[in-house]
């Protein structure tokens, strides 16, 4: 459809769509905006005009401009207009109590189409059954939708809360690089490669860790920084490749300072929603979540609570399974059924916790397979150490071998999901409430048993507790760090620590870690260099902007909080990005070379020759570079070629290659 389109001239908004009141009668007003819904009664046209406020309806009378109405026939949904007209109440009868707008409506003069529109892939409201595939690719229409327009101001609110509260704590906004060196965090670099520096490459950062810490170093004493991540690692759906953190770092800390600064601007960011944050928040140590929660970042807005229990030694014998077992009383769920306790089973043994019994405590006697086993007096006291009442459920929850102090940790994260699918099935978690908690203690190191060495649980420049400093070379495992995560409903929203500060101290863990000072060196060199000139106490925290908006905005997705987001398979379906780059921009990065190759004369073998590029034409200035054959000592004049090179033979009967120059 052709329509004649209007110019907007030198016509201001007089209002917003979602402005205008009772007290606006009788005022001449001019909107603009998109067509939410046009109605054709036939005499009279009706138009709900929206903005990102809301919306009003618009009336197209004939007896008022005949033109108008002649123009209104026109218009579809989502076609860009501006009204002018007059504010009237509307009569008793046709009030609409859905639109904040709904007692008044706007008698159209002047009816300006500023743009038509195709009729878009799905209707933009508030709650659609649309793919998010769909949503994805057509972000910009999706962006429309009341729900994300309100997503993200709220998060502009979120960011202009943060900026403020950390401000009047003295902390300063500094930026630090997007392109700096890759460093090793725990999960894969976003490499940049060099146009200038062929093989070399910039890494865009997991965190600001470093430099906020040279900061530090730096004198600068609190900083803070609203700032983008990147992280090359498998997707969930509070995961995203680039994501936003607040990033807090602060000299001379105490933890307690630390957290009553968060714990406050935690208290204002949520009035944004109407919640109220009750402080101080409640502390757990990390073992005390692995063994209550079987989770280190705890939901603790429901009571049920595993403890570990030991069969008693004879029992050993008749039921195999590795000590301590788990147990965790259900109230009031007697009653469930065998299907219910299947089910059950099969979640925690595809968990990885292969052992799983129960105990109903309906009577004087509990029921339990393991009555045969171990008899009623010795079921009953298992139920008796988790204060089993009549009418509830005992799970027990075991490994049949522990291998491994990994098959323990195993069985924690089992009885932790297993806990939280409970909580779903009997609808104890509850809408509305609110439970943060610092989770603190965390193990310094964890012992890799597949690479046989210990690995930092957290990074490698967390303190250990100064009171654990004795046991690094001799316990390491029973080290705990000055590291603690911010937990809510079940969610980390932030973690940190304080710094190690000290270069004796840092070599200590290196040393733990299997780092010699060759290698701290190689990956770490800058900031080592740095903790040479007089480095301060530190510490700080990272918080998650995108999942604390989620949690205020009520969605379960980080990905509805953000703009423009990628899929769970980190593709961005409006820009159809990653995408393919024109050959001569590889060739400029390095990144794509030339070959030459065939058979070898001499052996009947195979050359391969690759070159940064081959010059065509001319000669070498210079003595030709030669490459001799392996096996027969035939001697190969490479191509005339430019930059860097490299060459390579296959043995003409075991078929191995043999790397004759590394390409550079």
């Amino acid at each position: 459809m052709n329509v004649k389109l209007d110019l907007l001239g030198d016509r201001q908004r007089t209002h917003y769509c979602g402005e205008l009141r009772k007290e606006h009668a009788r005022q001449t007003v001019f909107l603009a905006g998109w067509v939410d819904v046009r109605r054709d009664l036939g005499n009279l046209i009706f138009l709900d005009l929206r903005d990102h406020t809301g919306r009003t309806q618009i009336v197209c009378n004939p007896a008022i401009s005949a033109e108008v109405h002649d123009k209104a026939e026109e218009i579809r949904a989502e076609y860009v207009v501006g009204v002018e007209g007059e504010v009237v109440v509307r009569a008793p009868g046709t009030v609409n109590p859905q639109l904040a707008t709904g007692e008044v409506e706007v008698m159209a003069r002047t009816l300006l189409v500023l743009n038509e529109a195709k009729t878009p892939p799905f209707p933009i409201e508030d709650e659609t059954k649309t793919s998010e595939e769909t949503r994805l690719r057509y972000r910009y229409l999706d962006l429309r939708r009341g729900r994300m327009q309100r997503n993200l101001r709220l998060r502009h609110r979120a960011s202009e809360v943060v900026r403020a509260h950390l401000g009047e704590h003295g902390f300063q906004e500094i930026e630090t690089p997007f392109m700096t060196r890759s460093t090793p965090e725990g999960a894969r670099d976003y490499l940049v490669p060099s146009r200038l520096h062929h093989g070399r490459f910039y890494a865009l950062p997991q965190s600001p860790q470093l430099f906020k810490q040279l900061l530090m170093i730096g004198g600068f004493d609190r900083y803070y920084q609203i700032v983008r991540c990147f992280r090359d690692e498998d997707l969930r759906a509070d995961r995203q490749p680039e994501f936003t953190q607040i990033d807090i770092e602060m000299a001379f800390p105490q933890r307690d300072v630390l957290f009553d600064i968060i714990e406050r601007l935690m208290e204002k960011l949520f009035a944004l929603v109407d919640v109220t944050v009750e402080r101080p928040f409640p502390r757990m140590a990390y073992d005390e979540g692995m063994e209550k929660y079987g989770s280190d970042k705890p939901h603790t807005g429901f009571s049920l609570e595993w403890k570990r229990v030991s069969l008693a030694a004879d029992a050993l014998e008749k039921v195999r399974v590795a000590q301590p077992i788990k147990a965790m009383r259900v109230p009031g769920w007697s009653g469930a059924s065998r299907s219910q306790l299947d089910k059950l089973q099969e979640t925690t043994k595809s968990l990885g916790a292969d052992w799983f019994s129960y105990i109903k405590v309906t009577g004087p006697a509990p029921q339990s397979p393991l009555t045969k086993a171990l008899g009623e007096p010795a079921v009953a006291a298992l139920a008796t150490s988790v204060e089993a009442q009549p009418g509830d459920l005992v799970l027990l929850l075991g490994i049949k071998s522990a291998s491994s102090r990994d098959a323990f940790r195993m069985l924690d994260n089992a009885s932790g999901e297993l806990r939280l699918d409970i909580a779903r099935k009997l609808e104890l978690l509850e809408p509305g409430t609110w439970n943060f908690i610092w989770v603190v203690d965390f193990p310094m190191f964890e012992y890799d048993e597949k690479e046989k060495r210990f690995a930092a649980m957290h990074h490698p420049f967390t303190s250990p507790r100064e009171e654990d400093l004795e046991k690094l070379e001799t316990d390491p495992r029973a080290v705990k760090a000055r590291a603690y995560d911010l937990v809510l409903n079940g969610s980390e929203i932030g973690g940190g620590s304080i710094r190690i500060h000290r270069q004796d101290i840092q070599r200590r863990v290196f040393k733990v870690l299997g780092l010699s000072e060759e290698q701290a060196r190689e990956r770490f060199g800058f900031f080592l260099n740095a903790l040479e000139y007089g480095t301060p106490p530190h510490g700080g925290i990272a918080l998650g902007h995108d999942r604390i908006n989620a949690l205020m905005a009520g969605e379960s997705s980080i990905r509805e909080v953000i703009a423009f987001p990628k899929t769970a398979s980190a593709i961005d379906m409006m820009c159809d990005a990653p995408a393919g780059v024109e050959r001569e921009q590889l060739f400029e990065l390095g990144l794509v070379h030339e070959y030459e190759g065939g058979s070898c004369e001499e052996c009947g073998g195979q050359w391969v020759f690759e070159y940064e590029t081959i010059a065509r034409g001319g000669s070498f200035s210079f003595a030709p570079p030669e490459v001799t054959c392996p096996v027969g000592g035939q001697r190969r004049v490479v191509l005339r070629y430019s930059g860097r090179w490299g060459a390579k033979h296959m043995h003409p009967t075991t078929r191995q290659w043999e790397v004759l120059r590394q390409f550079s």
